[in-house]
């Protein structure tokens, strides 16, 4: 068996053994000492075992006894439990009969063996209080014979009538003085509750013995009755195997005795120690039979060593693909997840030499290179990523990591691969890297929209105003209708208005780039008061300006934020008259410890919790010909200021309720504070 197992490994396995050195030979006197040591302690572990299977077996022979005694007392209480149950039925006869001839019963074993009832009958109430009484004829002669049986059958009817049960009275004397074996048992009968009488009867306790003991207990056992007047029957019971079983006659002290006979010596340790011998003797002769086995078991463990360390290395990364192969290309050896990889069955593989099935035809010949250069120097720590084709023709992408395969003594012999698929991984690289480029095209795209719509937003109104400050000056001139000192003024106002168009142009471009905007400390209640001037002549809208007397300081860039507010008060002066209710926007100011709020409501129909969120998103827009950039441009002004915007539902004017958050500058944050203290 062990050179066909030799011969399956060398099969399967294509590289020699992984240890080739020879352990040393220990010398001959310790070896032979130690098989001494061996034989001694297995004699000695005989000898225990054969002292323990003694124990053992007398152990079991006193749990025998015990159980066979426990048996034969159940079995004498339920035939007297019978028995009595016998008298019971006859006693309701012999009343119910009203007559003193023997009713009849069909009985259980003690009534029905003949010699065990010497004598029954009837024994009526009244006869139990006197003297002698009428009853069964060996009554009369008991009670007559000895004054020991007639206390002892008194004793037994009061106990039948005072406790309303069986009980028996024996043994019995003869008329010498002997005891015999014979007892009485009184059954009472009580009707409606009132004692009638009792049916006695004489009982043979040896033929009851007799008859109560099976034959097949009897032939393994003695049993005799065993009391303690009768001395010398109690004394022959002195052995260490005998046993009593106790009748449990109430009234009586009876017990029988017994003892086992023909026993047999124990033979299974006696054998069992034959056997021990015979195996030492073995012992002695395989001493010399593996002696002759000694480089055949080591050559064994050498081609063992060998798959242990091929197992060893194939469990450093389970749960990925395993390639095992020789220095000059061949594969030893792949798992079943390599197998799942690439769709080919083990047989397929094992064996085979490049070209590899599993490599692509169009990438042969740069995966021979890359072949060659693993068998001849492995992988860096990072690996190497190719693509292999299943079978099904699909492509995948694999990392490999080469792991060298050494003998015992450190000689290379091959490689050990684990290949991980990483076909999914690169999938979403790639996915990433487009969508990334979609983001970067569409984030240059928003920003060109962002910044032309903000020029083409906020330049509308200083350009409109230039272009109606020019045309009536033309119209004057044209007429001779206008004077040196009237065109100054008009001149002067477009120039502030060229003005205020190159300032937006400067801080759009630099709001842009991102560059630092121009902040200054600003109060809001004069910038709000200053800003909100020429929204005053609105006709059809009611503008409510609520400012307080204090001013609010925060850190701003001026102009941005005008923007910003005018976007929002222009918005609030739209949509004000478009609901049912009159037009009105509020501008007001609300302050906590950190921030102020520019809130301007109106009268509107207000924002719908659908628009919420995409009101302040560029190009969107309710109105019909609204560009859509307003708010985007607000939201983006609140940002860079490191504040927010925030819209709800303003509940006096019904409208909608835009807020803007600045922080307070240092020197508005105290203030503040302290006018909270005071009040």
């Amino acid at each position: 068996m062990v050179k066909t197992r030799i011969r399956s490994v060398d099969q399967s396995l294509d590289f020699a053994l992984l240890q080739q050195t020879m352990p040393s030979h220990a010398s001959r006197n310790r070896r032979a000492l130690l098989w001494l040591l061996g034989l001694l302690l297995l004699l000695a572990s005989v000898v225990t075992l054969v002292l323990y299977l003694n124990t053992f077996e007398a152990d079991e022979d006193a749990r025998a006894r015990a159980a066979d005694a426990q048996w034969l007392e159940q079995s004498v209480q339920f035939h007297f439990r019978r028995l009595e149950d016998d008298l019971l039925v006859l006693a309701r006869q012999s009343v119910l009969a009203g007559k003193s001839e023997q009713p009849q019963v069909q009985g259980g074993l003690l009534w029905r063996e003949s010699g065990v009832v010497l004598s029954h009958g009837w024994l009526a109430a009244p006869a139990g209080r006197g003297g002698l009484v009428l009853g069964p004829p060996r009554w009369q002669s008991d009670w007559s014979a000895q004054t020991a049986n007639a206390q002892a059958l008194a004793t037994m009817q009061d106990t039948t009538r005072g406790l309303r049960r069986a009980a028996y009275a024996g043994l019995m004397q003869g008329s010498d003085g002997r005891l015999t074996d014979v007892v009485w048992l009184a059954v009472p009968f009580f009707e409606r509750g009132q004692f009638v009488g009792n049916y006695v009867a004489a009982l043979s306790l040896e033929r009851a013995t007799a008859a109560m003991v099976p034959t097949w207990f009897s032939q393994n056992h003695a049993v005799q009755l065993i009391t303690d007047e009768l001395k010398g029957t109690s004394d022959e019971l002195t052995g260490t195997k005998a046993y009593r079983a106790a009748l449990s006659l109430p009234g009586t002290d009876l017990f029988l005795g017994v003892t086992p006979v023909g026993a047999q010596p124990a033979t299974v340790p006696r054998i069992f120690f034959l056997v021990a011998l015979l195996f030492l003797s073995g012992m002695l002769v395989s001493l010399w039979a593996l002696r002759r086995d000694f480089v055949k078991r080591q050559q064994v463990q050498a081609l063992f060593q060998a798959q242990v360390a091929l197992r060893t290395a194939m469990e450093n990364s389970v749960t990925i693909g395993l390639r095992a192969w020789d220095r000059k290309g061949k594969i030893l050896y792949v798992n079943e997840s390599f197998c799942s990889l690439v769709g080919y069955p083990a047989v397929e593989l094992v064996g085979k030499t490049t070209p590899l099935p599993y490599w692509p035809p169009d990438q042969a010949d740069e995966l021979h290179l890359v072949h060659r250069d693993i068998i001849a120097q492995g992988t860096h720590e990072e690996g190497v990523e190719v693509q292999f084709q299943h079978r099904d023709g699909h492509l995948l992408d694999v990392l490999i990591h080469e792991a060298p395969l050494t003998t015992a003594d450190g000689e290379q012999i091959g490689w050990m691969s684990s290949v991980l698929d990483i076909s999914e991984r690169k999938r979403s690289e790639r996915l990433a890297a487009r969508q990334q480029e979609r983001l970067q095209a569409s984030g240059r795209l928003v920003v060109v929209g962002e910044v032309a719509s903000t020029l083409a937003h906020e330049l509308n109104q200083p350009l409109g105003a230039l272009s109606s400050f020019a045309n009536g000056l033309l119209n004057r001139l044209r007429s001779g209708r206008i004077s040196l000192e009237e065109v100054m003024p008009v001149v002067e106002r477009m120039d502030r208005l060229a003005d205020k168009a190159g300032r937006i142009i400067q801080r759009v471009n630099a709001f842009a780039r991102r560059r630092e905007m121009s902040r200054q400390r600003l109060d809001l209640v004069a910038f709000l008061r200053a800003t909100l001037v020429q929204h005053q002549t609105q006709r059809q809208v009611s503008l409510e300006v609520a400012l307080g007397p204090a001013p609010v300081w925060v850190e701003a860039d001026a102009l941005l934020l005008e923007h910003a507010v005018q976007n929002v008060v222009a918005n609030a002066l739209h949509w004000a008259p478009l609901a049912s209710r009159p037009g009105r926007v509020q501008v007001r100011i609300e302050q906590d410890e950190t921030q102020a709020a520019i809130v301007v409501s109106d009268s509107g129909p207000g924002v719908s919790e659908e628009h919420k969120e995409q009101i302040f998103g560029a190009f969107f827009s309710a109105s019909a010909d609204g560009m859509g950039m307003g708010l985007a441009i607000c939201r983006s002004v609140l940002e860079a200021h490191h504040g927010r915007i925030d819209v709800a539902r303003d509940p006096a004017l019904g409208g909608a309720m835009f807020s803007l958050w600045l922080p307070l500058s240092e020197h508005g944050a105290s203030s503040a504070a302290a006018q909270e203290n005071g009040a």
